[in-house]
């Protein structure tokens, strides 16, 4: 496991090279938590830090798969969007998949980690580790970003890849169609975080992007239809 700066006590935990699965902590809070089978690694480093909560950005495996574990060992609050609440607390993530049939669906079920109750849902506006909570629906009903205006940092979570996780193919691309619960609303919100102007981009999967602009001119070459 590796862990960048980005900026600040802003940080990247890298719970899968090489840029699989990212992880973050924006001061006292942890964004994200990888797969379940980060569970160790993640514990690890997270041991001897005082946390005040954990956020997700969505429901998806690969990002609540230690969630249970961390808010347990820590006794921090978990949070998340509205729209994924129902699937984090019942442990059902395959209710926040377009396709109930497609092999996405099988993974979720066999690499999920534990239900966990929601201490309280983030909406437009709220702070937590320095960041704003900005809604984000498309990949899933709930899914967040977050912003720092402060240096112009944006968290995307999975509404781009920098890097494909299955063939490890860099660049920026849609997240997968299999696994985006409504592909019009993830364009739209795209394109309401490239209205920010960023100037440093995180990805849920992928290294994080130093040239905003390089993200805004691919948003803005994304179709306005499916």
């Amino acid at each position: 496991m590796k862990v960048d700066q980005i900026c600040g006590d802003l940080f990247r935990i890298q719970l899968l090279q090489p840029d699989l699965v990212n992880a973050y902590l924006a001061e006292d809070v942890l964004i994200d938590s990888g797969g379940r089978l980060a569970r160790r690694k993640l514990l690890a480093f997270l041991d001897g830090r005082k946390l005040s909560g954990h956020a997700l950005t969505h429901g998806h495996f690969d990002h609540q798969g230690c969630s249970h574990a961390v808010c347990e060992r820590f006794e921090i609050p978990l949070f998340c969007g509205e729209g994924d609440r129902a699937a984090v607390e019942s442990g059902d993530l395959v209710s926040l998949m377009p396709h109930p049939g497609a092999l996405i669906t099988w993974l979720t079920r066999s690499l999920a980690g534990p239900a966990h109750p929601v201490s309280r849902t983030l909406v437009e506006g709220d702070e937590i580790g320095g960041l704003r909570v900005i809604e984000t629906p498309g990949h899933t009903p709930g899914h967040l970003a977050f912003w720092r205006e402060d240096g112009r940092v944006l968290i995307v979570g999975d509404v781009l890849f920098h890097r494909n996780p299955v063939t490890f193919r860099k660049g920026l691309a849609e997240p997968f169609q299999s696994a985006t619960y409504n592909r019009k609303s993830n364009l739209d919100s795209a394109r309401k975080l490239a209205a920010l102007e960023p100037r440093v981009v995180c990805f849920g999967h992928g290294s994080p992007l130093t040239d905003g602009e390089e993200f805004c001119r691919f948003v803005k070459r994304l179709p306005h239809r499916p």
